[in-house]
Formats: C-alpha cells, structure tokens, sequence
C-alpha cells in the first residue's frame, strides 16, 4: 500500500425541463428524478404492444396494469403516452417477429414505439433488434414478463429513460453555466471500442463502434458500426467512421467542431503507440476529407478499466457506504501514475458492492493542451450525462455508448434461429443463414457490414440506449 494525495471534483448540477426547470444536485453519484421533467419529453400517439411472453405467464389484466402504470410514470417524467395502444397482441417465437413489424408498419403509418414483453432470455430479443434497428427503423422497448407482472416506479422510470432517448428526446443536460468554458466553442466528443468474439473462437469478427455527440449539452450522440478482422483492435475504417460523424453533428448543429476529444476504450499499454499512430492520423485524415486545411484540435484519451490499482480512504471518516469506498470524483494524479507522461485516476460512480475500480485516463496527445484540472473535470462531467440512469458512471458517456453499440451489433448478426446471446451463438458470419447468405466465400465482410447498418429512420436517434 502507498499512500497518494487525491482530492474529490465537485458534481456538476443537472438541468430538467417542463415548467419548474427544475436543477437535480448529485450527491455520491446519484440523484433523483422525483418531481422534475425530461429536458426534452416526446409525446407519444401512436404505440403498440407485443407479447412474446405466453399469456397463462403474462395475463391482459396485467399488460392493462402496465400500461396504466407506465402511461402515469411517463406523463409525470414529461413524456406523454396518449391514449391506448393501437395494437396488442400475443405472440410467439422468433418466425413472428418480422411480419408483425412489417403489418404493423403498414398499418399504422405514424407508429413511433413498439413495446415487446419477453418471457426471459430468449432468442426473440435478438431478432427484435435486428427487425427493429436494421429493417424497417422503428424504436423497440423490450421488458421482462416478471416486470410487466409486477410493476415497480424504479423499472417504470428506467423504462421511460430509455424510450425517450429512442424517440430522439433529451432526458436531461448538464446546467450551462456549471460547464467547463471548452464548451463555448463547437466540440464534438467521440467514443470509441472494439468488442471481440469470447476465448477459443477462431472466426468471428471483431466489432469496432465509433459514436459522436450532435449537441453542445452534450446529450444526444450518433453511432457507427464496422465488421473488422478477428481480434483486431485498432479500428480499421476510422477515417469514414468519424468523417460520418463530423458531418452529422455539422447537419444537426450547423457548426464545424473546433475541438476534437477522443475517448478510447478497450486498448492495453503495450498497444499504445501502434493505435495512436493509426487512429490520430485516421481522425486527421477524416477532417482533411471533409475540407482542406481544416484541422481541429485532437485530444486523444484511452479510458482502462481492467488493472489492478484500488484506492482506500486513510481516513476512516471520509469513507462511503458500507463497502467503505472512496467517494465518488475521487481523483488521483501523483504517485501512481507515470513519472512523465499524461494520465490518473478518477473514480467518478458511487460504489455499490465491493471495492470500486477507479478508471484509468491516458493522455496520448493532446493538441487543445488541456490542463490536468481542465480533462478531469470535463471527464467527471461526462460520467454524469449517461442517459440510461439517474448515476454517474464508471467511464465517460461517450465510451460507454461506444461499447453498447459493438454489443448491439452483435446481435444485429446473430441469426433468428439460434441463440439470442452473442457470446454463445454460433452464427455470426451466417452460415446457413437467411439474412446473411453464406456458404464459403459469401460470407463476406460486405455482408456483414450490410447487416450491422442500421434504418436510416433510426440513424440519428440513440437506438442502442
């Protein structure tokens, strides 16, 4: 044990909407959404309800009891759900999923969300998605049975979160006035992971997700998705990725970011100097592609999680909760870290169960010469605009999206008529499969990367909350 100086950042304050405005004030991590409104709360006319779940398990009484129940949490949050749904029905299996989308598509032309109850886990869930996302562009809200049975604020709560950011709302921002001064000129911050097939699979690609802001709150992000070698993990097709991006948040802002802060997830020390020398020079090619002379400034951050390094309090009167943790914002810039170069650890979440792992920044280049001060804060921030709970997290929410998005795509490339988890399904690539042709060579990276595209309907709107 060594012992280190660190200091606790102070939150920042998060903004609502509706007609109180109302200013949530985090403390250890966690707020509360009692009583405030989303930022930006879509009001919702037209939805339909699928039940996967066999109706002796999920009864219509208690689907009616969700829907009220959901239909009250929802208004109160500020995000109306009129009236009833359009359609309700019972289903079964994954053969069904597709026509009924596409019926109900047809049908209801202004259709904004299907709400899909599943009876645990289930190969529905997979091709929910991939209807969903890939096909035909609709917002899809999957819940368990045993919560539709038994409904509770806390799940209800969670549940709007999600369906309001789907929708294209925006659940809350960070209070402008309590914003780092980076922010008064355009930037745009990127998150960046690779996912890879488990231990002992020789075959199946790795997925390289890449998602950019589209607002200065920042609260709405953008994703991209690219198949890449096995076990590659510098991201190949960077340069397009981020090229995608950088025009996007032009379209939805009307400005050019002049800064660029890049959050990296996923890569090891030794990996360092390799992927810097690729990605940085993919990042400037994209802005060159774009215009010629235009070069913003890159700062370039690898977010770790997986090290050995744990943080005590000395004093036992700062410690938190009954784990003992370090409080939430705890960083640390001196004594562990390395000698010359740019890094620390900041612990910006609330520790649960067990010991927290404080995430482990390295700066590895940084043209806007940020101070220490300066990135810490800014990181902290980010932590505490993840739209899926009221919670800072353990890493920024650019990197966390970066990672959901891989993990979605996962599923977008499992087949309907295996497994619906990624980790044990055993057709990726499609052999034998229906969507992705494949005996052979047709099992091509074009076609993988045709079945990971999602619905332009549902490309500016965050799908993979």
């Amino acid at each position: 044990m060594a012992d280190v100086q660190g200091r606790v950042l102070l939150p920042p304050k998060i903004l609502y909407g509706g007609r109180t405005k109302a200013q949530a004030v985090p403390n250890q991590g966690v707020w509360d959404m009692r009583g405030k409104q989303f930022y930006n709360g879509i009001e919702i006319r037209t939805w339909a309800i699928a039940c996967f779940a066999p109706q002796r398990t999920v009864r219509e009484d208690a689907l009616r009891n969700f829907t009220q129940q959901l239909q009250r949490l929802s208004n109160d949050a500020g995000m109306p759900i009129l009236g009833q749904p359009c359609f309700c029905k019972y289903a079964t299996g994954p053969d069904q999923v597709e026509p009924m989308f596409r019926y109900l598509m047809g049908l209801y032309p202004g259709l904004q969300l299907i709400v899909v109850v599943l009876p645990g886990k289930t190969p529905v869930y997979a091709e929910v998605k991939r209807v969903g996302d890939i096909l035909v562009g609709i917002a899809t809200q999957c819940v368990q049975a045993k919560n539709v049975n038994k409904t509770s604020p806390q799940t209800l709560s969670n549940l709007c979160l999600k369906i309001n950011v789907k929708l294209g709302g925006v659940n809350n921002i960070l209070q402008p006035g309590a914003r780092h001064a980076v922010y008064s000129d355009p930037l745009i911050f990127i998150g960046a992971d690779v996912t890879h097939p488990p231990v002992g699979d020789c075959s199946r690609p790795s997925i390289a997700a890449v998602v950019g802001s589209m607002d200065g709150h920042p609260s709405r992000y953008a994703a991209t998705v690219r198949v890449q070698a096995h076990r590659e993990e510098i991201i190949q097709e960077l340069t397009s990725m981020v090229r995608e991006l950088l025009i996007q948040f032009y379209k939805s802002t009307g400005f050019k970011p002049q800064r660029i802060i890049f959050y990296r997830d996923g890569v090891s020390e030794g990996q360092f100097d390799k992927v810097l020398d690729h990605e940085l020079r993919a990042i400037r090619q994209a802005c060159v592609c774009l215009e010629g002379g235009y070069q913003p400034g890159i700062t370039f951050v690898v977010v770790q999680k997986r090290h050995h390094t744990r943080l005590f309090c000395a004093d036992r009167r700062d410690q938190i909760g009954k784990s003992g943790n370090i409080p939430a914002g705890t960083t640390v810039d001196i004594g562990i870290t390395h000698p010359t170069e740019f890094d620390f650890f900041l612990c910006s979440h609330a520790g649960i169960q067990g010991t927290s792992r404080p995430s482990h920044y390295h700066v590895l280049w940084d043209d806007n010469q940020f101070t220490a001060d300066d990135l810490q804060i800014m990181t902290y921030q980010l932590c505490h605009t993840y739209v899926r709970c009221t919670r800072s997290v353990s890493i920024p929410a650019p990197a966390y999206y970066a990672h959901l998005v891989a993990f979605r795509a996962r599923y977008h490339l499992v087949e309907k008529d295996h497994d619906s988890d990624p980790a044990t399904s055993s057709n990726y690539t499609g052999e034998g499969s229906s969507h992705i042709s494949g005996n052979g060579d047709d099992r091509s990276k074009t076609a993988m990367d045709k079945a990971v595209t999602v619905h332009p309907n549902i490309l500016k709107v965050m799908y993979f909350a």
